[in-house]
């Protein structure tokens, strides 16, 4: 089971570091507006991305960046390929299978707790649940980052994570809806909070 963390103001830290990641997935023209409940469709992890951060300068220490083979829906959608600019030739040539992309997620992260701006812990947690991954490890502590983005005076509601740099006045950089350059942004999008004197850990 997935260890929730976070509350209305999001994360404190104990940990010095704190890794954000983000996930694309299986998706088809209007599966979002049907939450994914077509027949055959699933939220099966195509990618994912992750910058481990330290928790104090929120300095960026690493980045992880994993393409995962879909078990179920093997062939990419023509919609996902256009939307996140990965294609079936780069799956098939690239991809790794999720069990062994989850166990590289979970290596990269370590100990410290991870984090996301949305609920993208429960892709992992269905994504374990659909393929049975019964030994599978459990996820770090979880934090959803729109709390403590809320909490420092920016909405969050119907943003996506791509959306979070522009929003604060940056410009956008690589592939939208591309796992690791949308990290990236969430990254320059706390980065720019931390300047205003934002912290994710008490002061000393």
């Amino acid at each position: 089971m997935i260890r929730a963390g976070s509350d209305s103001r999001g994360p404190v830290l104990a940990s010095p570091t704190i890794t954000v990641f983000d996930l694309e997935y299986t998706a088809w023209e209007c599966s979002m507006a049907r939450r994914w409940l077509a027949p055959g469709e699933f939220k099966e992890v195509v990618q994912i991305g992750a910058v481990k951060l330290d928790a104090d300068s929120f300095a960026s220490l690493d980045e992880l960046d994993i393409l995962v083979r879909p078990r179920i829906n093997s062939a990419l959608s023509p919609y996902f390929e256009k939307l996140t600019g990965i294609t079936n030739q780069t799956v098939e040539r690239h991809g790794t299978d999720f069990a062994a992309a989850y166990a590289a997620f979970l290596d990269f992260a370590g100990e410290g707790p991870i984090a996301a701006f949305g609920q993208d812990q429960r892709v992992l947690e269905d994504n374990i649940r659909l393929y049975g991954l019964t030994g599978a490890r459990a996820l770090p502590v979880f934090y959803d980052l729109r709390g403590w983005f809320a909490a420092l005076g920016i909405d969050p509601r119907g943003m996506h994570s791509c959306e979070l740099a522009p929003a604060l006045g940056m410009a956008f950089a690589g592939q939208t809806h591309n796992a690791l350059h949308d990290a990236r942004a969430i990254v320059a999008a706390m980065a720019v909070m931390a300047a205003r004197g934002a912290r994710l850990r008490p002061a000393a």
